[in-house]
């Protein structure tokens, strides 16, 4: 039953063009910031701690559009499980690929490092339509669930690891010239490093160093986001990391955190502000959520 609800839903947004994800998207997003609480203070919090500046108003407007990009990317999620291969390239525009195509060009391992914005999906799925890439994921606890989102995911040349573990396999693709959509910007919990995330001590993954320096790659920063007019959507590619990794895991987490937070510059209310970012605290430091 679920399976078939999560089908109807997703195939049903599957058809609608971008302009109306986005009227529909700023609709039901208020509608959701009203009246889901414990989302709606996540987020402020998450927001008001990274940027300090910024007033109670504009903090609420920086929400509120947040919860706006999370249900028009649900939208554009659905498009990409479903769209044929032709629309997803029509949905698009591309800049600074470049950055990608010549490491390609030249043989290059590539690890994309790709932030947890609210068109993630749609980034990684135009990707699997044009080249044979590994991607590392969350299982869902559902299997069936779980089952039908990774066939969704991997209907074109993307091939998924779990991200449990820093599998032999996924390696081995890397080095092979296969390259890595690669997530790794969430609350470590235990298995990380602190390090500063818009000068808030974080933890992060430090697999993203550990991998690079293991497959010899390349990391190559990349994004999507939505156009305030529900035009096509920009997939941007920046400049690879340079002098990573260290071997240094604090300085290496360090870096991917300040490259990350020049992406949010681009589109802040994109990014995954309703995520508890900042969950695990150091030693002795008081819950950042209460």
């Amino acid at each position: 039953m679920k399976i078939l609800l999560i089908t109807l839903i997703t195939r049903g947004f599957s058809f609608l063009p971008l302009p109306v994800c986005s009227l529909l998207g700023k609709l039901l997003g208020y509608l959701v910031y009203r009246y889901f609480p414990t989302r709606r203070k996540i987020t402020q919090r998450n927001i008001s701690a990274c940027f300090p500046d910024r007033s109670e108003r504009e903090v609420e407007q920086l929400s509120i559009a947040h919860f706006q990009h999370m249900l028009i990317g649900i939208m554009t999620l659905s498009i990409a499980w479903w769209a044929s291969e032709r629309r997803l390239n029509k949905l698009v525009m591309i800049n600074n690929i470049r950055y990608f195509e010549r490491h390609l060009k030249q043989g290059k391992n590539i690890i994309l490092l790709a932030p947890h914005f609210t068109n993630l999906e749609i980034l990684g799925i135009w990707l699997f339509t044009r080249h044979k890439m590994s991607a590392v994921y969350k299982p869902n606890r559902n299997e069936q669930i779980d089952d039908f989102i990774r066939k969704r995911r991997s209907r074109f040349k993307g091939k998924l690891y779990k991200h449990t573990s820093i599998q032999k396999d996924l390696i081995k693709d890397l080095r092979r010239g296969i390259p890595l959509f690669y997530l790794p910007d969430q609350d470590s919990g235990g298995w990380g490093v602190f390090a500063p995330f818009f000068n808030i001590p974080t933890a992060t993954f430090g697999s993203l160093g550990r991998l690079a320096k293991m497959s010899q790659a390349v990391v190559i920063p990349c994004i999507a986001t939505f156009p305030e007019s529900g035009g096509r959507i920009e997939i941007i590619f920046d400049k690879p990391m340079q002098d990573f990794p260290t071997g240094n895991a604090v300085k290496d987490a360090t870096s991917m955190n300040r490259v990350i937070e020049k992406l949010i510059d681009i589109a802040p209310e994109q990014y995954f502000w309703s995520h508890k970012r900042f969950k695990t605290r150091p030693e002795g430091e008081k819950p950042f959520y209460h």
